[in-house]
């Protein structure tokens, strides 16, 4: 076709070295004109066609694909191609201009396959996101490792395809830069064994709280890839984490937490030691008028009466037998509290319960868990019941121990406060 066009512009007055370029000119022309038009056709009438039959089907999985402009990107093949092909139809196969638009076409055959495989995965990756599996075990790491390696093969065999060498004997030479590769890609390296371990052990997941004060760290997870994992903390700053750094160092995760269906309670009330004494059937009485304590007053009372009268204990003395603690009393009022607490988990670990005295009284426990995980409501109903103790620890005859203050060492020393 070449020696045809060059033989006709020669007839019409053309010297045969005017001829040659204008011929070359030409059928490079008509090959990107011919490319361009199929590429145009590809993606302005194959591509939008799919993406409707895509969007009309009864599948949610295939919208990745439109999505990812999965059928936009495939359809910058067949310009490649037909550049190729031309190649060798419009130039003598033997010609330079027709080796370098081989070759041209070959590398660009490379990059946009690269570029239809990226969105391949991408769309992998969202498919895969909408399962129910996805909350378990992320995908990410893996799609990461496998897209550089794609990078890694389509570098090789541009290079062979511009250099005219084979692949085998680039990678050959490549293997020699081990060491030196290891190097540069330490990181990836490791994020990828890391990967592995985290999927392969379970011990993070997208969605996980998770606290890890060595990063700053302490929120939701919201990304693992295969070099970071990216966590959004409760001020709403990102942390972002070596991926490998979760298999080397400790951190907490907070799911069996979220999964248990409970959120501990856990802080003690310090009781001033001072007010802690036996209770007299004043205090008994009054304490009879609390409603959550009436039964278990009645059953006390029956139950201490029994013990010294079968033992025969004078009780003339207040020390000798059993007797009612007013500190007891308080701790069976927590318990009975907590137990009609509709906010209160009553299958999980349950306790109240008195800690060795300290320098600041005498700690009374309370180890609990609430129904509700939700951080504000959690807070919430902590606050609500330490409210409610902490008012109501004077009706017991107690004290709450703390530190003297300003106030207090005024009103020791009989002055007025300024």
């Amino acid at each position: 076709m070449q020696n045809a066009l060059q033989e006709w512009l020669s007839t019409q007055g053309l010297s045969p070295y005017a001829a040659h370029w204008a011929t070359l000119a030409a059928g490079i022309f008509l090959v990107l004109i011919l490319a361009w038009l199929v590429g145009w056709i590809g993606r302005h009438f194959f591509a939008p066609l799919l993406e409707r039959a895509v969007q009309k089907s009864e599948n949610h999985w295939d919208d990745a694909l439109h999505h990812q402009k999965f059928f936009q990107r495939f359809f910058q093949l067949p310009p490649v191609v037909v550049l190729y092909a031309s190649a060798d139809m419009l130039f003598p196969p033997e010609s330079m201009i027709a080796e370098l638009i081989r070759r041209l076409a070959m590398t660009l055959f490379v990059l946009v396959g690269v570029w239809v495989l990226n969105a391949l995965l991408r769309s992998a990756h969202d498919i895969y996101g909408k399962t129910e599996r996805a909350k378990e075990k992320t995908i990410r790491a893996y799609l990461d490792a496998v897209r550089i390696a794609i990078f890694f093969l389509a570098g090789v065999f541009i290079v062979a395809i511009l250099t005219d060498k084979s692949p085998y004997g680039i990678l050959s030479v490549l293997g020699g830069f081990t060491v030196v590769l290891m190097l540069v890609f330490k990181d990836t390296i490791l994020g990828f064994v890391a990967g592995i371990q985290l999927s392969a052990h379970d011990m993070v997941r997208v969605g996980d709280w998770l606290e890890m004060p060595k990063f700053g760290a302490d929120g939701d997870v919201i990304e693992i890839s295969i070099h970071t994992v990216k966590v959004q903390n409760w001020d709403k700053t990102i942390s972002t984490i070596p991926t490998y750094a979760l298999v080397n160092n400790s951190f907490k995760n907070w799911r069996g937490m979220s999964e248990s269906g409970g959120r501990r309670i856990k802080r003690s009330l310090c009781i001033d030691m001072h007010s802690i004494h036996f209770c007299d059937e004043t205090m008994l009485e009054n304490f009879n008028r609390f409603s959550l304590l009436k039964d278990y007053l009645d059953a006390r009372k029956k139950e201490i009466a029994d013990h010294n009268q079968q033992h025969g204990v004078d009780d003339s003395q207040v020390i000798n037998g059993r007797r009612q603690t007013n500190i007891g009393v308080f701790r069976a009022y927590v318990v009975a509290y907590l137990r009609n607490h509709p906010k209160i988990h009553q299958d999980m670990t349950f306790l109240v319960r008195q800690l060795e005295p300290t320098a600041q009284g005498l700690p009374v426990q309370i180890y609990v868990f609430s129904n509700d995980q939700a951080w504000s409501n959690y807070e919430a109903i902590q606050a609500d019941i330490f409210d409610h103790l902490l008012a109501a620890v004077p009706e017991f005859g107690l004290k709450i121990f703390q530190y003297p203050s300003g106030h207090d060492l005024t009103n020791f020393l009989g002055q007025s406060p300024s």
